[in-house]
């Protein structure tokens, strides 16, 4: 007889089998029929079937539910001809009859003379995960702001009940089309763009002003946060947007300043720095002045006299903390 040492390779077989069956990870095996010929401490765990239980049962057949046979049978299937598949979602069903999310990866098994002789799978319990995803686009779907999101090419991919309200746009009509350019006023279309763009390279926006276009033709107002979506492994997958509805306060505030503005009294008002951002109608009639004249220039140091210059100065510091000042008279140049 002709003989061969293969101590070795059975010793390595045997750490192989027990490195599988002692793995943290759900992992299983088939022949070629489909037959399960691997199944480790963990997927005895996760699923309630010990290994005497599966061995030998049709894995497709008895452990997948049927909206999913179809899918598993082809991804098996493949990997029995050497085409592998990686991060494959389907649910197994357990000894009590719960269903398991299952994250997968088929591999080809070959032997020592690298002929196909079945296919391993090495899996991950998603079901917490999914579960949690789900919570997340129930919460979103509710919310009580509008929220969308765009995949890497900006086509939208997340649109809640309160968008399609604020919209008249159901999720059903925005589904895959382009956010920028289908929903975006053209003369805001370059500014948006560069606000995604940004946030899909991590950079992102917080109360961003920008219209968007209803179903009915008219123009919604919105202030939107733009995140970054990443997945588990922290790759970037989008963009989702947190928005606010604020056209009727826009509104609001242009009657404010159109009451301003026509009002017959002059009014003015500085920012922080003390530089004029309000200057109405009344007060360039009474000043000589235009609007574009002053504003962003220093109230106290361009249009008070010299004399009065601390004592305006001070009433203002006060109104800037609070303390506000009644029937204060001084004069303007």
């Amino acid at each position: 007889g002709i003989g061969q040492d293969i101590t070795a390779r059975i010793a390595q077989e045997q750490e192989y089998a027990r490195l599988i069956d002692t793995a943290n990870a759900p992992i299983f095996g088939i022949d070629l029929e489909g037959r399960v010929n691997v199944w480790n401490q963990c997927a005895s765990h996760l699923m309630g079937f010990e290994t005497d239980d599966v061995m030998g049962a049709h894995l497709v057949s008895r452990f997948i539910t049927d909206d999913y046979k179809v899918s598993v049978q082809n991804v098996f299937t493949k990997a029995l001809v050497g085409v592998e598949t990686s991060n494959f979602e389907f649910p197994l069903v357990t000894k009590d009859g719960a269903r398991v999310q299952i994250l997968l990866n088929a591999t080809t098994r070959r032997d020592e003379q690298n002929r196909v002789i079945g296919v391993v799978g090495i899996g991950q319990d998603i079901t917490a995960r999914i579960a949690q995803e789900q919570e997340y686009s129930r919460l979103i779907d509710t919310a009580n702001a509008p929220i969308f999101g765009i995949d890497l090419q900006g086509l939208v991919n997340v649109w809640n009940k309160n968008a399609s309200d604020v919209t008249g746009f159901t999720t059903e009509d925005v589904m895959g089309r382009h956010l920028v350019d289908d929903f975006i006023t053209e003369d805001h279309k370059e500014r948006v763009q560069d606000v995604f763009t940004k946030a899909l390279d991590g950079d992102e926006t917080a109360n961003f002003e920008f219209p968007i276009v209803t179903k009915a033709g008219t123009r919604v107002e919105v202030l939107l946060n733009a995140t970054t979506r990443r997945d588990e492994a922290n790759h970037v997958i989008g963009v989702v947007g947190i928005g606010q509805d604020i056209t009727a306060r826009i509104a609001q505030e242009q009657e404010y300043a159109r009451l301003i503005d026509t009002a017959n009294a002059p009014i003015f008002g500085i920012d922080l720095e003390g530089r004029v951002n309000v200057w109405n109608q009344c007060a360039s009639h009474l000043m000589g002045f235009e609007t574009d004249d002053v504003m962003g220039a220093h109230l106290v140091s361009r249009f008070i006299t010299d004399d009065y210059k601390v004592s305006v100065q001070n009433v203002f510091t006060k109104a800037l903390v609070g303390v506000e000042t009644s029937n204060f008279e001084f004069p303007l140049v």
